[in-house]
């Protein structure tokens, strides 16, 4: 079967690219990321697997148990009801699409990744087997301090999620300690060593193990219906353009980070990440950050998006041979008085997945909380 025809079964209603745009995004994406990067062709399972449902777990759990004080700036009410009302408005037509999409080369890039994503086959798991997603994820913290400054540091975890071949089963979650992992002077360096100190005395030296039925972590649902979501781009991105609708700094921003977050699980199958993959190429803004990205000991090619409310970036990172997402990251452009030095990667996750016999026993639905008799309150809120 040739690549088109593999294409045609994510967008089979939406007009054909032409065959020399593909050749030439293929050809410039290899060239650009190909043998001398020296990709890791392992990178192939990072996106492969299960179906899944909402918010990835790191996101769930960031309500749930961990606060992670990366800046935000709203939309506002009124900004937010304006864009709820012209999307409602413009259902018909849709969002997406008027008002352009990504850089050619972007767009290019963007499509032959999508092929690839349906050329490699997700991995097989066999009932009794687990899908592991390994994932290290960095994030920044800022803390106000009494001299009226601000001390920024990142650190990191490293946590297994262990996805059933049947979803309705338990699903089985180690959670690291957030280690240090980067700061920029002394009081950084001391300030996230102690919230790493703190977090171990807390939990007696034992890591959080969380147990639940079909991911429903905290009570919540950590993943989303992937059956349910539209398979053409365009369908896609008007859909993400509404689920979002009010977030983040602006509408374009807050959809190439819902595509983020939904390609970062681990777990979308391959013709959900070709469709993301295309419905980010509908999105303005969108451009080839680096032409060979390093992440996490991994390299590919880096496509994003300028944020200009708050003068910063998210990447997505691309293994050019698979389709598969090696990672994601945001990046602050400027210094912005918080601590974090220009150019300074403020938060990214590396995803690896490969097919296990059997998962950590024990674990509870609330973890921690369960442990300390916490109260659930519901929507992932505890009262201890």
């Amino acid at each position: 079967m040739d690549e088109l025809s593999l294409l045609r079964r994510i967008r089979s209603e939406v007009r054909e690219p032409e065959q020399a745009a593909l050749d030439r995004g293929r050809a410039a994406l290899l060239e650009r990321a190909g043998s001398e990067a020296g990709l890791d062709a392992r990178a192939g399972l990072a996106l492969q697997g299960a179906r899944v449902q909402g918010t990835t777990p790191d996101a769930a759990a960031a309500v749930a148990k961990r606060r992670h004080p990366v800046r935000w700036v709203g939309m506002g009410a009124l900004g937010a009801g304006a864009l709820a009302v012209a999307l409602i408005a413009t259902n018909v037509l849709g969002f997406a699409g008027w008002r352009g999409g990504a850089e050619p080369a972007a767009a290019d890039a963007l499509q032959a990744a999508a092929l690839a994503a349906v050329e490699n086959s997700d991995p097989v798991v066999a009932p009794g087997q687990y899908l592991l997603v390994e994932t290290d994820a960095v994030y920044g913290n800022t803390t106000h301090t009494e001299a009226g400054d601000y001390v920024s540091y990142l650190t990191m975890n490293r946590d297994k999620l262990y996805v059933p071949s049947d979803r309705a089963d338990d699903w089985v979650w180690v959670r690291s300690f957030r280690e240090p992992y980067a700061s920029f002077n002394a009081e950084g360096k001391a300030l996230a060593q102690k919230s790493y100190d703190d977090e171990v005395a807390e939990a007696d030296g034992v890591p959080e193990l969380l147990r639940a039925p079909d991911a429903q972590f905290y009570g919540n649902s950590t993943v989303p219906d992937f059956d349910a979501l539209p398979r053409d781009p365009q369908q896609l991105l008007n859909y993400i353009y509404k689920v979002t609708a009010g977030g983040g700094n602006s509408a374009d921003g807050a959809a190439l980070g819902w595509i983020a977050d939904t390609l970062r699980t681990g777990v979308a199958p391959a013709d959900v990440r070709a469709a993301l993959y295309q419905a980010a190429a509908g999105i303005p803004g969108v451009e080839i950050t680096e032409q060979v990205a390093n992440l996490d000991g991994r390299t590919g090619i880096s496509i994003g998006r300028v944020e200009s409310a708050d003068n910063s970036r998210q990447d997505l990172i691309i293994d050019p041979q698979t389709g598969a997402l090696i990672g994601e990251r945001r990046v602050e452009l400027g210094d912005e008085g918080w601590g974090f030095p220009a150019g300074t990667t403020t938060g990214f996750t590396a995803v690896r997945t490969s097919v296990v016999d059997s998962a950590p026993e024990g674990g509870t639905q609330n973890g921690q909380f369960d442990r300390e008799g916490c109260i659930d309150k519901g929507n992932g809120n505890f009262q201890c």
